[in-house]
């Protein structure tokens, strides 16, 4: 039983090392205040007003002290926030009557937002401004729609494709950017289409389209920090009293929250192999320990006839060794039966990942032996006259 629960806690730990080397597509998370502002249809009803408001928001961000750069989303990765998909049609191609094409994530960003984010572009240039006022017909994709539909990166820019209502305008791709585990670094990314928060409605022709509820994403050293929160506050109000905020985090506690699954699990299974390990050796030790005093009249007789303590060393620690050994032959098949039931909880590491299964059972022989020795070493310290004489 320990033996399983010490793989088990093994594999999470290895898990847990290979979530923190994935990329998740941004970078310095703690550096990342986020906080969630939507505009009321009521409060701003003009489309392009909404995107001016929000453009102001911006430059009140990015002027504050430390700020090294703003941006605005539709929703930051991990955030939990609903998004869009639709199905995009490339150009000169058509959906066939009872083809199903795949989903695509959609995004509205902001000018610059990956930039803030740390997402790296890895083809083509980023959105402008003017692009958003004067809704050009532009578009920036994922790296991974990019390959799937183009090949490479480079090979995408240039291309068009349009949503999947007929008749509606194409889009230029003037961007690429590095694929991002929107849905915790466990997932694999979707191909993503990261849109304009303003631009022509890619449904009713000759209609803007715009991002009401947006999250505000401003990279500084400062982030997390009360004070750098109260200025983020005056900061949007400064564009319009009447807007509230929600939702205002770092980018570090979005992340920590998508692990928390893994952390609670490793935690768990780490408290209940240590406790099995312990309570394993107390029991080999009490064997132990209670051989030799069944045995007392036997060590006192090996004694006199010229036995070396080493040598009872050897015997009780041999046993207790073999002992273990059963204990962990029995273990390894218990785990390699059980383990295979963590799959859904494992990443990057196979249920039977030969390292932590080595890592296991030397962990518990090693255990096993010092708990073997401790009897071993009062055995040899009996006296054979006092033994005998007990006898």
């Amino acid at each position: 039983m320990a033996l399983v629960l010490l793989v088990s806690a093994g594999l999470m730990i290895r898990t847990f090392q290979a979530l923190r080397t994935v990329e998740p597509g941004f970078t310095h998370a703690e550096q990342l205040q986020t906080v969630r502002v939507a505009i009321p249809f009521q409060l701003i009803p003009d489309p392009e007003r909404v995107t001016r408001t929000q453009n102001q928001i911006l430059d009140n961000l990015a002027a504050l002290p430390g700020v090294t750069s703003a941006a605005s989303v539709s929703e930051m990765p991990m955030e939990n926030v609903e998004g869009d998909w639709d199905v995009i049609v490339e150009e000169g191609k058509t959906i066939r009557p009872g083809e199903i094409p795949p989903l695509r994530t959609y995004k509205y960003v902001s000018p610059g937002y990956f930039h803030t984010a740390g997402t790296k572009l890895l083809a083509g240039r980023d959105y402008t401004w003017t692009d958003l006022y004067d809704r050009r017909l532009v578009t920036i994709v994922s790296e991974n729609l990019a390959r799937e539909l183009w090949g490479s990166p480079s090979a995408a820019l240039g291309k068009r494709f349009r949503a999947a209502v007929p008749d509606t305008p194409l889009r230029e791709v003037i961007g690429v950017v590095q694929d991002v585990r929107d849905k915790g670094v466990q997932e694999p990314a979707p191909p993503t289409v990261y849109w304009p928060t303003l631009m022509a409605n890619l449904y009713l022709a000759g209609q803007p389209r715009i991002e009401r509820s947006v999250t505000f994403v401003v990279r500084s050293e400062r982030a997390g920090t009360q004070s750098f929160l109260n200025q983020v506050q005056q900061a949007v109000w400064s564009a319009n009293s009447n807007l509230a905020l929600a939702s205002i985090q770092t980018m570090q506690d979005v992340y920590d929250q998508s692990m928390a699954r893994t952390s609670f699990t490793l935690v768990m299974l780490g408290i209940a192999g240590v406790m099995a390990l312990v309570l394993g050796i107390i029991g080999i030790y009490g064997v132990l320990s209670y051989a030799v005093s069944q045995r007392r009249r036997e060590i006192g007789i090996r004694l006199a006839l010229g036995a070396q303590p080493s040598e009872l060393k050897t015997l009780f620690v041999r046993h207790g060794l073999t002992l273990a050994a059963i204990g962990v032959a029995i273990g390894l098949a218990a785990a390699a039966g059980l383990t295979r039931l963590m799959s859904s909880l494992l990443f990057g590491i196979q249920p039977l990942d030969p390292l932590t299964y080595f890592a296991g059972a030397l962990v518990l022989a090693m255990s096993a032996a010092l708990a073997s020795y401790l009897p071993a070493r009062r055995a040899s310290a009996v006296d054979p006259v006092e033994a005998l004489k007990a006898e």
